[in-house]
């Protein structure tokens, strides 16, 4: 179990990296082109692994689960990361372990264990302690936007406990992106249109995030939820403490005290929340 834990991991760290490249390397204000062409090129490559078609019922929740975790998450998401800071981002999108534990006693019937509740609270607190700065100023339209996408995945994330075992994690990976993204890209091209160009920068950019950050984040993802059920999310807050250390480097800086304290709250949160959530 420890081996699947450490492989699930690997997801919300490479998410971890997408702020960065989104906004040093890609259009920001073009987040939602961004966000299909990170989703729909990945589905593709993964499907050249499975070529294979699902069935009609199975495509219906592939459809759900793509427009929850990919379609409109990625859109908030970059739209968020356009607007505020990614450290604000982050601390909102904390509150998902939260949201997935609370939602999974409404959806499936599983009560959450009263731990769970206090590490999820302890998560959000770690992660605001580790990353909000003082001279973060929230925009009404990306808090709203980092909230929405937040509660997105958070109901895709219960979703693929439901129905998940019902697919290989490459098939539910593999359609949940094209059908995600295929929703996503008309609406960016008719609000946003065409943006220039990709050069170098830009196709590597796009790359990482393709490769790295979306096919394979998000089928070890996909595939530990799948295998570990809906306390696997509290492995995401890796994602901002990754986000926070890219950052600290490329600005030559080191954690003050009060982010170590916020990293031992995130460590401890996450582990307390994935091992009472198998407990149970």
């Amino acid at each position: 179990m420890l081996r699947t834990i450490l492989i699930t991991l690997l997801g919300p760290m490479l998410w971890g990296s997408t702020y960065a490249v989104f906004t040093e390397t890609l259009p920001v204000d073009h987040p939602l082109l961004v966000g299909a062409m990170r989703a729909l090129p990945a589905g593709l490559i993964l499907l050249m692994l499975n070529p294979r078609i699902p069935p009609l019922e199975a495509l219906k929740r592939h459809a759900v689960l793509g427009f929850c975790n990919i379609g409109l998450f990625f859109a908030l998401l970059f739209i968020a990361a356009a607007r505020m800071p990614g450290g604000l981002a982050a601390t909102l999108g904390a509150i998902q372990p939260l949201v997935v534990i609370l939602a999974s006693g409404w959806l499936i019937g599983r009560a959450p264990h009263p731990v769970q509740i206090l590490a999820g609270i302890a998560g959000v607190l770690g992660v605001g302690l580790l990353v909000l700065s003082p001279d973060a100023h929230p925009d009404p339209i990306g808090v709203a936007a980092a909230i929405g996408g937040t509660l997105s995945m958070a109901a895709g994330t219960v979703l693929i406990d439901r129905w998940g075992r019902r697919g290989t994690p490459l098939e539910t990976t593999t359609w949940q992106l094209i059908l995600g993204g295929a929703m996503l890209l008309p609406v960016a091209l008719l609000v946003e249109g065409l943006p220039p160009s990709p050069g170098l920068r830009e196709t590597l950019g796009y790359s990482w995030l393709m490769l790295l950050g979306t096919a394979f984040a998000y089928f070890v993802w996909i595939r530990g939820i799948g295998r570990l059920g809906p306390s696997a999310v509290y492995l995401a807050l890796a994602s901002p403490v990754v986000a926070t250390a890219i950052g600290a480097i490329g600005l030559g800086e080191w954690f003050s005290p009060w982010q170590w304290a916020g990293m031992a709250l995130v460590i401890g949160a996450t582990a307390v929340g994935v091992s009472v959530g198998r407990r149970g």
